[in-house]
């Protein structure tokens, strides 16, 4: 599988990171609030969702970071 980040939209990224384990705390106007227990402590990542915008690559390797999410562990997801 290539490394390259995924082309997807807020609510597409939200599904796949409650599939690895993530649950939406909250909702605040267009950002779901996500969060999981690691080890080291809670982690909290805001996803925008925004109808039909894609996430740019930017902030995509930002939450994939926080994450702790390869490209490849996130293509397995979708």
């Amino acid at each position: 599988m290539s490394g390259r980040l995924p082309r997807i939209t807020g609510k597409q990224l939200v599904r796949s990171l409650t599939k690895t384990g993530f649950l939406v705390k909250r909702i605040e106007g267009s950002h779901y609030i996500l969060q999981k227990q690691f080890p080291e402590g809670t982690v909290t990542i805001p996803v925008p969702v925004h109808a039909g915008k894609v996430i740019k690559p930017g902030l995509m390797n930002h939450i994939l970071r926080k994450a702790r999410l390869s490209p490849e562990e996130l293509h397995r997801f979708l």
